[in-house]
């Protein structure tokens, strides 16, 4: 008995329907090798699941891109939107701008200037070689002027500190002797006080001894 033939519906249940899934896949991967090895042929197969998962296939012997590019030319359709066609351009604009930049740097630089031949392009050369080292000089005399007006500057600063530790200086010995001198006065004041009282004390015993001492012997 051959097989009986499948219905081409939607299948209802989950589980079958991600069996068959797997299943199909697999299959078509499988006969997509073998269409390109068996006939040399470029093949490219992109699956999409319905959980968004992406399975892939591709040629070995191409890519994914040249495939699109080939299709793109045979088929006359638009892939890409202007938008990424001017994007497309801008690019390749820009890399030939920068190879056109890479060699005029090498040629500044003493490299590869074999390759100019005309008298014009040395001369041009040249002059932007000249352009270039007078735009060094000047800035080479704007950062000298800059780094002398710095030490002006800290020269001035430094003669400043110097000036303000020397009066400082000085207002400390001016305080320390005035100091000494008040203390001079108070040990010579107090010295004073201290000898006074013996003054009175001294002539007090003198008012006492009688002037004439032969009086008493006369009485």
């Amino acid at each position: 008995m051959g097989r009986g033939k499948i219905e081409i519906k939607r299948i209802e249940n989950t589980s079958n329907r991600q069996v068959t899934y797997s299943k199909r896949r697999n299959g078509l991967i499988k006969k997509a090798k073998e269409i390109s090895v068996l006939c040399d042929a470029h093949v490219s197969v992109v699956i999409f699941a319905s959980t968004g998962k992406m399975h892939e296939y591709c040629s070995p012997s191409t890519t994914l891109v040249d495939i699109l590019e080939r299709y793109h030319k045979h088929s006359g359709k638009k892939l890409w939107d202007a938008k990424h066609e001017n994007l497309s351009s801008e690019i390749d604009r820009i890399k030939k701008e920068n190879d056109s930049m890479q060699i005029e740097l090498r040629h500044l630089r003493g490299e590869d200037i074999t390759s100019l031949h005309g008298h014009k392009e040395l001369m041009a050369l040249e002059e932007a070689l000249e352009t270039g080292l007078a735009s060094i000089r000047d800035r080479e005399m704007e950062l000298f002027k800059a780094m002398k007006k710095n030490e002006r500057m800290l020269e001035d600063d430094n003669r400043r500190l110097q000036c303000m530790l020397h009066q400082q200086g000085i207002d400390m010995e001016g305080g320390d002797m005035e100091n000494g001198y008040h203390q001079h006065q108070h040990h010579h004041h107090h010295q004073v006080r201290e000898y006074q009282p013996q003054m009175p004390f001294a002539f007090h015993n003198l008012q006492f001894q009688p002037i004439q001492p032969n009086l008493q012997e006369r009485f």
